[in-house]
């Protein structure tokens, strides 16, 4: 099976995308916001692809499983964040509805991609 690059994978440009949209968001915030609520808000959604990246640098189904459940955490924690920014009157329903929609594709691939690793066998 040839060697396919993670850039190449879709649950990565799907990652990357979202990491975009959201610093997107974030980058016309004022200080205070962008401080507070987007730092943490941003550090999550890219901490999503970091970890599919991270992943995508293991061999061992095991290590790659961990990172992808780590992708996996953030991605949880950026729901809270976003969440949070709906409550504070920071992003509209709209808004809020689209961007989980993306996430929830995202969580579905990472799943999908756990799954595989669970699947496959290790080095003897």
């Amino acid at each position: 099976m040839p060697y396919e690059p993670i850039e190449n994978r879709r649950v990565y440009q799907r990652a990357e995308a979202v990491g975009d949209r959201i610093w997107e968001l974030v980058i016309g915030w004022d200080w205070f916001l962008k401080q507070t609520i987007g730092g943490q808000l941003t550090r999550a959604a890219d901490s999503i692809g970091a970890n599919i990246a991270e992943a995508g640098g293991r061999f061992h189904p095991g290590e790659v499983r961990k990172f992808l459940y780590y992708s996996r955490g953030s991605l949880r924690e950026t729901v809270y964040w976003l969440r949070r920014c709906l409550a504070r009157q920071l992003i509209t329903q709209i808004e809020l509805d689209s961007l989980i929609e993306e996430v929830e594709q995202l969580s579905r691939e990472i799943n999908q991609s756990i799954k595989f690793q669970n699947n496959r066998k290790g080095p003897e």
